[in-house]
């Protein structure tokens, strides 16, 4: 089975007509890129407006009570985390190798780990990525058995949600991101690697760019030649699992891939071939809300339509991605990672502030698709060019962050760099 290939590339209240619906549309999709848990906002929004469909030509009856306002906006800012996991589900499992297959292979572990924060009108969105070997302090957190462990100073992140177990994980995780950011997290989900795979093929697979092939046979089995591909299901996921084969081989190399993958997500989500195709958004809907665990207060229906009224209007130059600043563990230099707080304090201080945020960091995983072979020329259909910089608003104009974060906005094109070789 190999991914699908096509040309290469470098590279709020009820709703009536058509007009209305694709209004209706528009946010759904916003809401479902942004990160895969913003589903259950998909969700809690079809859900809400079915209702609202159903009671347009309501009767009401003697002694009925009001019908109550509509929703609005969530108000204040949001912090959301998602963390993807790598727990071997058993109709998957055999297809990652020793991962799955090893006894010393350990237990689950949070290997994706991202922090999605929605700003105070006027509203932006930032998706922060923590690399899975940051090594960092792990709070005392409760445990299945409802036993309080032994804080760690020096611990890698990706061991948080195995310090949690089964029940109390994905808290442990957020208790953890909390510490080393100082953002109270509000709202967190898990996603596995069945879930990613699911997800995935329920909006038909998304296209990514790459500018050098992609060639991993040891690991992920990835073997990508330089182009577009349409990745769905299981070679989305290793496209996203991916390390050894862009890059420097490394968790920040992949952190970086990741992007591609997402901001391509973003595109597509507010492209005419999902936002035309109601049945596919549903799809969608139904899908994460089967595949994703969610914390306690994200199954209110009425609070994800909050959220997604939230961030309905957010364009994609104020989507942006960004890598946690992070230097060499002095102690496992080129393995492992330790925060660069100084970096971070600027981003922290700049969200803080609303104001916006402009990526100056280079990634060797990625380039821009003008950067790309002159014989793949970018698709203009798929969003703006790398150069594009958040635009000046009463706030102030875009902060430039520190040389050592990287990252880009859902409006850039970008490319895989892999290791030139794939196919």
């Amino acid at each position: 089975m190999t991914p699908r290939s096509r040309r290469p590339v470098a590279g709020h209240g009820q709703l009536h007509g058509p007009a209305a619906w694709s209004q209706l549309l528009k946010m759904l999709g916003v809401v479902a890129i942004v990160v895969l848990v913003s589903g259950f906002s998909v969700a809690g929004y079809v859900v809400y407006d079915l209702g609202q469909t159903f009671s347009d030509e309501v009767v009401a009856l003697d002694g009925d009570d009001s019908v109550p306002p509509d929703i609005g906006a969530i108000k204040g800012g949001v912090n959301m985390l998602l963390v993807g996991s790598d727990v071997c589900e058993d109709d998957f499992k055999d297809g990652f190798g020793n991962r799955c297959s090893d006894p010393e292979s350990g237990g689950e572990r949070n290997d994706t780990n991202l922090l999605l924060h929605i700003s105070d009108s006027p509203r932006r969105v930032t998706v922060i990525t923590f690399p899975r070997d940051l090594m960092i302090t792990i709070p005392s957190c409760t445990d299945s058995d409802g036993n309080a462990s032994e804080e760690r100073s020096k611990e890698a992140l990706n061991e948080a949600i195995g310090i949690g177990g089964q029940k109390n994980g994905l808290a442990c995780v957020a208790r953890t991101i909390t510490k080393v950011s100082g953002l109270e997290i509000q709202f967190a989900a898990r996603v596995t690697w069945g879930g990613v795979m699911k997800i995935t093929d329920a909006i038909g697979g998304v296209d990514v760019c790459v500018a050098n092939g992609i060639s991993d046979p040891e690991n992920t089995g990835l073997e990508l030649a330089p182009g577009t591909h349409t990745l769905q299901g299981y070679w989305a996921l290793q496209f996203l699992r991916v390390r050894h084969g862009v890059g420097d081989n490394g968790d920040l190399s992949r952190g970086s891939n990741q992007q591609v993958y997402m901001s391509s997500l973003a595109r597509k989500m507010t492209s005419s071939e999902v936002l035309g195709n109601p049945g596919r958004l549903l799809r969608l809907a139904n899908t994460v809300m089967t595949n994703v665990t969610p914390s306690a207060k994200l199954t209110n229906p009425t609070l994800l339509v909050q959220i997604a009224l939230a961030i309905k209007d957010v364009p994609l130059e104020q989507i942006n991605f960004v890598n946690y600043p992070v230097l060499d563990d002095p102690g496992n230099p080129g393995v492992k990672v330790v925060p660069d707080y100084e970096s971070a304090d600027r981003l922290w201080a700049a969200l803080a502030a609303n104001q916006p945020i402009q990526v100056t960091g280079q990634r060797d995983a990625v380039v821009s698709a003008t950067e790309a072979p002159a014989d793949s020329p970018p698709d203009p259909s798929t969003g703006a060019d790398a150069s594009t910089t958040p635009t000046s608003d009463k706030t102030g104009g875009p902060v430039a962050l520190p040389q050592n974060i990287s990252g880009q906005s859902a409006a850039q094109q970008t490319c895989s760099n892999g290791n030139g070789t794939g196919g």
